[in-house]
């Protein structure tokens, strides 16, 4: 039997019956999903250092479970002595399966370690049903380990959903299980 990610099954069974009953939806295919997560990380320092960016590919590997790729500079800018094709940053998109494992090793490991953690805002909808959260530190996931790191970063992790509206996304990422503040 092949293996099936807990959260993704959750999905079939319990969540996509919720959000029907919650829509009024009259086709399974209407409910919506989640497509990718996508996770990013500027690197500005790597200007002057390049191993700094091999560090952020390390690291988001590790967080992930997936090959981080770097991300380039798209044009000149003299202020910040970058050159058009200098590596930036480091980008990874999940989806399928491990998108599923992540988002579970996210709500119930990363995001409890968190300091002084209430929930998360819920302010980081763009309109179009897709979710973005910031992290500040990289050391909340258990893969990273303190005493390997060089510098605490923070990253970007976006929650690409086919829904319509916010409201349709936000019910969809609380029965997901992410922890949206309370008003």
């Amino acid at each position: 039997m092949a293996y099936v990610a807990r959260l993704k099954k959750e999905y079939k069974e319990r969540i996509v019956a919720a959000l029907t009953e919650e829509f009024g939806y009259s086709n399974v295919m209407q409910v919506p999903k989640l497509e990718k997560i996508v996770m990013s990380r500027g690197v500005g320092a790597a200007v002057a250092d390049k191993k700094l960016i091999d560090h952020a590919i390390d690291e988001m590997t590790m967080i992930t479970g997936q090959k981080a790729v770097a991300t380039m500079s798209k044009k000149d800018v003299a202020a910040f002595k970058l050159r058009k094709g200098m590596p930036i940053g480091a980008k990874v998109t999940l989806r399928g399966e491990r998108m599923y494992e992540f988002l579970d090793r996210l709500v119930t490991s990363a995001l409890p370690r968190v300091r002084d953690f209430q929930g998360i805002k819920a302010t980081g909808f763009d309109g179009r049903g897709n979710y973005n959260l910031g992290v500040t530190e990289q050391i909340i996931f258990p893969e990273v380990n303190i005493d390997k790191i060089n510098r605490i970063n923070g990253m970007d992790i976006t929650f690409v959903t086919s829904a319509g509206t916010d409201k349709e996304a936000k019910s969809l990422l609380t029965e997901l299980g992410l922890p949206f503040k309370k008003n």
